[in-house]
């Protein structure tokens, strides 16, 4: 399998390359040359299997330069029970017999993120070695909240590596912001930007894309990747999921094999929903993909108008992994809807850096309304389903998961599609205590309580346990406090890596 890129069609590399690299030299994003195919028959043999051997299988039809036993070796250490609490590592959770709760957040951080990157290290080490790679590789990561913590614990301490992790200072929950700055490791970095994600984001590709700069760090024995989910080798274990929950849908007797299912995905990098696409196109029968946003909702106004314009308000809310405006990923799906044609692509992201936004061709947004629903709810709506299904079903759910509940209700009265449902749930209630207290609990007073004494509110008012990984920040010295201007990014880089 080799694989391009969304700017450069002409590009061709191996998997491990497009992992190595992170992101293509003229800055677009890798693809798979082909799509592999999966049968209905290949479903029913993954149901019989556990998801770490459901991982190697599916993750081999995209890695075709790594070997058997080495994707078994990295999915089996990846999601080995000491870190998900079994081997079910993504459980679905069935609240009536039409939606389905995925839970993606019983890894070491909480929340959806450590799906991916608990293997990445793993693919990312043994892809060092297939390129004959000799440099440190030096991880940048931007985040709005889950992707810094899982990042900086999977690539903590792992031998030729070192990560440095940008978050926006006031853009993550207090819990999310501990769990960052408090970070063990000898090879890691964290700094706040003054700024949003996408100043952040922004803030990591200008790095990523100074030829200047990586040759000056090749010089010095550096070399630059990527943990975010423009990285291939983050993207693809997250296919994994959307058919493992189709298998356990199967062997509950929830499905028969070969009907169709719609899957829910709140999202604002749009990589999660994308890997569902992906699944789609192998073979994983969906009818619909149903992308849920909160008020920050450049990807709902896409999908629904076929115009992309981040020239809005920014809000910063209550799901705030969600609160971005330049959905990088999107620029992956836009690649196979135009037929590979880079030199659209190029064009595109080309508008969207100057003028901040740019139009697809009907034909274009034809394509993605045959696939893609597209819904937002804003913080009251939010609190409003954390409640409802907290009341009705004694299930709590987090701020994004609620999103994407709120946004999947009113389809179904749109359109009174009953199709079987997965629900994405993407990060543990207590990541947000304030927020689902607020929801569950609202004449509980919060003033003056700090994240820990909201952890012990929520676990009573809930009925729900702690998390030992966030109950232990309490004790925790934090290691890093230091806060930058975006266009100071490098600095700290450079600060890191002497």
């Amino acid at each position: 399998m080799k694989y391009q890129s969304t700017r450069n069609k002409g590009v061709s590399v191996s998997a491990a390359q497009a992992i190595n690299n992170g992101i293509s030299p003229e800055g677009g994003l890798y693809v798979p040359a082909s799509i592999p195919q999966i049968s209905l028959e290949d479903i029913a043999s993954l149901a019989e299997l556990k998801y770490a051997d459901r991982a190697a299988k599916i993750l081999g039809m995209f890695l075709s330069d790594y070997t058997p036993d080495e994707l078994s070796y990295c999915a089996h250490n990846a999601y080995s029970e000491e870190k998900f609490g079994s081997d079910n590592t993504a459980p679905v959770c069935s609240l009536d017999d039409t939606l389905n709760i995925l839970e993606l957040w019983h890894g070491p951080t909480c929340a959806f993120k450590d799906m991916a990157l608990q293997i990445l290290p793993y693919l990312l080490k043994l892809a060092i070695g297939k390129n004959g790679e000799n440099n440190e590789v030096v991880i940048l990561v931007a985040t709005s909240g889950d992707t810094g913590k899982a990042a900086l614990e999977g690539f903590r301490d792992v031998e030729g590596t070192r990560i440095q992790v940008f978050y926006p200072v006031d853009g993550v929950s207090d819990i999310q912001k501990l769990q960052m700055t408090t970070q063990d490791g000898k090879n890691v970095s964290v700094c706040a930007v003054n700024g949003n994600f996408d100043d952040a984001q922004t803030g990591v590709k200008k790095i990523f894309t100074n030829e200047e700069y990586k040759k000056e760090l090749n010089l010095r024995g550096y070399t630059f990747s990527s943990a975010n989910s423009i990285n291939w080798g983050r993207l693809a274990p997250q296919i994994v999921y959307y058919f493992s929950a189709y298998c356990d849908l199967l062997k509950n007797d929830k499905i028969n094999n070969g009907d169709k299912i719609n899957i829910v995905v709140p999202t604002g990098n749009f990589g999660n929903i994308l890997a569902a696409y992906y699944a789609l196109q192998m073979g994983l029968p969906v009818n619909k993909l149903i992308c849920a946003s909160n008020s920050n909702n450049v990807l709902t106004d896409f999908i629904n108008t076929g115009v992309y314009d981040r020239n809005r308000t920014f809000y910063t809310t209550a799901s705030p992994s969600m609160d971005i405006l330049i959905s990088s990923n999107l620029e992956r799906l836009l690649f196979h809807m135009t037929g590979r044609n880079d030199e659209t692509i190029r064009g595109y992201m080309s508008e969207l850096e100057v003028n901040g936004k740019y139009t697809v061709s009907d034909d274009v947004k034809s394509k993605i309304q045959e696939i893609f629903v597209a819904g937002c709810c804003d913080d009251a709506a939010t609190s409003q389903t954390i409640a409802k299904y907290f009341n009705k079903y004694s299930y709590v759910v987090d701020t994004h998961t609620a999103v994407a509940l709120n946004v999947y209700e009113k389809y179904v009265e749109n359109t009174g599609d009953t199709t079987t449902t997965v629900v994405a749930s993407t990060a543990n209630p207590f990541k947000f205590n304030e927020a689902v207290i607020s929801a569950i609990s609202p004449e509980t007073s919060l003033d003056g309580k700090d994240e820990f004494e909201l952890l012990e509110i929520l676990a009573q008012k809930g009925n729900i346990e702690i998390p030992a990984q966030l109950s232990e920040l309490k004790t925790k010295a934090v290691r890093f406090k230091d806060v930058c201007n975006k266009e100071d990014m490098r600095v700290q880089t450079d600060k890191f890596l002497n």
